[in-house]
């Protein structure tokens, strides 16, 4: 057995409440690798990231987490408070698991958690992955302004069992209740832009959603964000594009465009929804974005 027990943080309502069913098999798994795990459960949003740059100021090195995106969101904005000190490891057992598919984590949580006991017991060093920042908050795998933040705060309402296909239904009601921002200037090193837009979506990872591969050229250990916007489109164009955004196929339709970009800033006429990693922020009309290379490590 480890001599000392590795916090395991967990969001019990993660996948709408399926991840606290799964916490007694993570357990045992843990058990029969000779892994000590000192289990914590996050109890209200923002908690858990209380929880993980508490135990990292006091001096722990790695923590594990069992979640969705948004308790990796948490987790990322609590290694960055505490001086991005520790290392952490994922099991995937959200509902869209966009960062895990980005890290290469297996979506399969039980092989997941076998395979993270094998490296911690190898002692494997661990992966330098990317983090992005937006004003004073961090993100693992993606911001986003506009159409996709209605649908985040759309699909977080949702308490149905069906996955991914929550965000679909989500993007269904969003587009029923409007679709065009005010007008936004988009400025970086390489391009400026101003008008009304329909998103403006910056990735680390290729994925939102869990099933929309929004940005399939997305590298989150290159050191660069990626810019996707859709200029002012119809309810019945973004219909028309979802099998598109679905398989990766959109970036050549005359709505949007790509860029590569370190940073951008984008100012809007009014306060806007964004989120984090589909996590919705409070309404916002400027947003300074940047990478931080390197920022976290994942075993």
């Amino acid at each position: 057995m480890t001599s000392n027990p590795i916090p395991l943080f967990i969001n019990p309502a993660a996948a709408r409440g399926r991840a606290s069913r799964r916490l007694s098999t993570i357990e045992r798994l843990f058990e029969e690798a000779g892994i000590r795990i000192d289990i914590r459960r996050s109890v209200a949003r923002g908690d858990m990231e209380r929880q993980v740059q508490a135990v990292l100021d006091q001096g722990v090195e790695e923590i594990i987490v069992a979640g969705g995106d948004g308790s990796v969101h948490e987790t990322v904005n609590g290694i960055m408070a505490a001086g991005r000190t520790g290392a952490f490891g994922l099991i995937p057992i959200g509902t869209g698991n966009d960062f895990a598919k980005a890290a290469g984590v297996s979506l399969d949580w039980e092989a997941a958690t076998r395979l993270l006991a094998d490296r911690l017991l190898s002692k494997s060093p661990p992966r330098r992955i990317d983090v992005g920042r937006m004003n004073d908050r961090y993100f693992a795998n993606g911001a986003g302004i506009g159409f996709d933040a209605k649908v985040s705060r759309i699909a977080a309402e949702f308490k149905w069992p069906i996955g991914d296909f929550v965000y679909l239904v989500a993007v269904l009601r969003a587009i029923a209740d409007g679709i065009i921002t005010p007008d936004m200037k988009i400025t970086t090193g390489e391009l400026s832009w101003e008008g009304p837009l329909t998103l403006a979506n910056i990735s680390n990872g290729a994925w939102v959603g869990g099933m929309f591969h929004i940005a399939p050229m997305a590298d989150n250990t290159d050191g660069r964000l990626d810019l996707v916007v859709a200029t002012p489109v119809t309810a019945y164009r973004i219909l028309q594009l979802l099998p598109k955004l679905i398989g990766g196929r959109h970036l050549d339709e005359p709505e949007l465009f790509h860029a590569s970009v370190e940073s951008l800033r984008i100012s809007a006429a009014a306060p806007v929804l964004s989120h984090l990693d589909g996590e919705v922020q409070p309404m916002q009309s400027s947003f300074d974005i940047e990478i931080i290379p390197g920022a976290l490590r994942l075993i």
